[in-house]
């Protein structure tokens, strides 16, 4: 199935999207912050992701990926990893500091 590797990134999103409305966690209305912490961090792995790319050790299942290849040979989804894996963290994190900080003031 093409579609695995963007399914897997979907289900990451899908279970912490749900943190933001539920538990009012604010990483999502902070757009400016939230690209700010992203960018670099996605840059880097990039370029890493690039440079091992070219080298050889590193290759992607034609059959995990839906085809899509930006410049340099790297997938989309591989772009979208660097941006959905760290936007689910950051929003784990707010979750339980936030869920903490309401617990503590009890």
């Amino acid at each position: 199935m093409h579609w695995t590797y963007l399914l897997v990134l979907a289900g990451c999103l899908g279970g912490a999207l749900w943190l933001e409305p539920l538990l009012k966690v604010g990483v999502l209305r902070q757009v400016r912050r939230l690209l700010l912490t992203l960018a670099p961090v996605a840059a880097v792995f990039v370029v890493w992701d690039l440079l091992a790319i070219r080298a050889g050790h590193w290759t992607f299942d034609p059959r995990q990926i839906t085809g899509v290849i930006l410049p340099g040979d790297l997938p989309l989804e591989e772009l979208l990893f660097f941006l959905v894996v760290p936007v689910c963290a950051i929003l784990g994190f707010e979750a339980t500091r936030q869920t903490l900080q309401r617990w503590s003031r009890r």
